[in-house]
């Protein structure tokens, strides 16, 4: 009798592991500006970003409680854990959203990609979690200029009149606040998983800013009973389903794992992700401009992913 040689498919390192999840989120991190864009087009942004919110948080509860997984949280985390619920879901989603009727899509991607790995890495030094070093400052840099080569000239074509200063200002406020939130939700994670962070932080923060919008925001209440039109609701269930039950796990594990500067440039790379679906998908044209344009930030990613995870 001839034996038969069983042979299991390759495990990925968790290295490997690690950098595939990190694909998985720029990649969509990178098509949520457009839905985002859609969806507040004709429905109040805090409804439209609280029910996304609260709906994934509460999925994921559900999701763990059917696992058998722990879903209380101890009581000396919960001040913590609300506070960065608060600033990466209820501020960050509703001042941002504002800031976005109010200027370009392109011009909301300028402002959160080149500001978001910069505070990061900001955050985390200051609270200890990180050290500095040139490397990052190097890396950054190069960044924050293929950024602006990529959608400067474009995106600053023409006067900002004062609703597109106020409406970038809520951008770079809501940048701010999540990232923040992000470093302050690395040490909750020496004690909880990150799908149970990603559950909490969702629904809490889902919540308030759903209740907010009910009680402060003009039109919130009809627009919870009223059709919204097919757009939105597409919109809507695809920044849902991997727009938060799938990139949030993902954003937290990395984290936790990675810290929040090297997990941040995320910000570098969702950019050209969009660009490339948009030449693909709807001949938009490429310059030699915006091919040095994404080369820089893919370099400036690519400095930052091949530096030794941040204890």
């Amino acid at each position: 009798m001839q034996s038969v040689l069983v042979t299991r498919p390759p495990v990925l390192s968790l290295p490997a592991r690690q950098r595939a999840l990190f694909a998985v989120l720029c990649f969509v991190w990178g098509t949520t500006w457009l839905g985002m864009k859609v969806g507040i087009a004709v429905v109040p942004p805090g409804v439209f970003s609280g029910t996304r919110w609260t709906v994934a948080g509460l999925t994921l509860l559900l999701w763990r409680w059917a696992r058998g997984q722990r879903l209380m949280i101890p009581m000396r985390l919960t001040g913590r854990l609300i506070i960065v619920a608060i600033l990466m879901v209820s501020l960050n989603q509703v001042i941002q959203l504002y800031g976005l009727r109010y200027i370009t899509a392109g011009l909301a991607c300028v402002l959160s990609s080149a500001l978001t790995p910069i505070a990061l890495l900001g955050f985390a030094v200051a609270w200890g979690q990180e050290r500095f070093a040139w490397r990052q400052l190097i890396a950054l840099a190069i960044g924050i200029v293929g950024v602006f080569v990529l959608f400067g000239p474009a995106a600053l074509a023409g006067r900002l009149d004062l609703w597109e200063v106020l409406g970038a200002a809520g951008v770079i406020i809501g940048t701010m606040c999540y990232s923040a939130g992000s470093v302050m939700a690395r040490p909750l994670m020496n004690s909880l998983a990150p799908a149970q962070m990603a559950a909490m932080t969702n629904l809490i923060g889902g919540v308030l800013l759903l209740v907010s919008s009910i009680v402060f925001e003009p039109g919130a209440a009809a627009a919870l009973i009223h059709p919204w039109g097919w757009r939105a609701a597409i919109a809507w269930l695809y920044l849902l389903v991997p727009g938060s039950l799938l990139s949030t796990v993902i954003y937290f594990l990395l984290v936790r794992d990675w810290g929040a500067s090297r997990t941040g440039t995320y910000a570098f790379v969702s950019p050209v992700v969009a660009v490339i679906i948009g030449t693909s998908l709807f001949d938009e044209k490429l310059d030699l401009g915006d091919v040095i344009g994404m080369a820089l930030m893919l370099a400036a990613a690519a400095i930052v992913l091949r530096r030794p995870t941040a204890p």
